[in-house]
């Protein structure tokens, strides 16, 4: 499969969250800050970018996470409603790269670039087991 051949440029998604307590700094490193932990941040994130090509993907076919240059921009604390966005800005054979922000209100509080390759799941998982 070639994904120049179904994903175009410009495809997005958009994913919205409520943080909650367990996606906090303060939640994974104790007397830390109850705030938006940046790799939840970057998650959210991925799964944006995951969701603006994955209904365009043959059966069998998936995409992974391979490259993150994320700059997490504010804090946001429990409560806080986050809307992630991610947008595609290139597309190669088996990678796809994406624009992504995440937003507090109209604040922004995350941007940058992700890159996912596309890959045979059967395939992928007879070379992880073969190891």
């Amino acid at each position: 499969m070639d994904a120049r051949d179904i994903i175009k440029i410009g495809m997005s998604a958009e994913r919205m969250l409520v943080v909650p307590p367990e996606r906090t700094v303060g939640h994974f490193v104790p007397d830390m800050p109850m705030v938006y932990a940046t790799p939840m941040m970057i998650l959210e994130m991925e799964l944006a970018s995951g969701n603006a090509i994955d209904a365009c993907l043959e059966p069998g076919w998936v995409t992974l996470g391979t490259e993150v240059d994320i700059r997490h921009l504010a804090a946001s604390p429990v409560g806080a409603l986050v809307r992630t966005t991610a947008r595609v800005i290139a597309v190669q054979r088996r990678v796809i790269r994406f624009e992504v922000e995440a937003f507090d209100g109209e604040r922004r509080i995350g941007e940058g670039r992700h890159a996912r390759g596309l890959v045979n799941l059967a395939k992928f998982m007879q070379r992880l087991g073969a190891r």
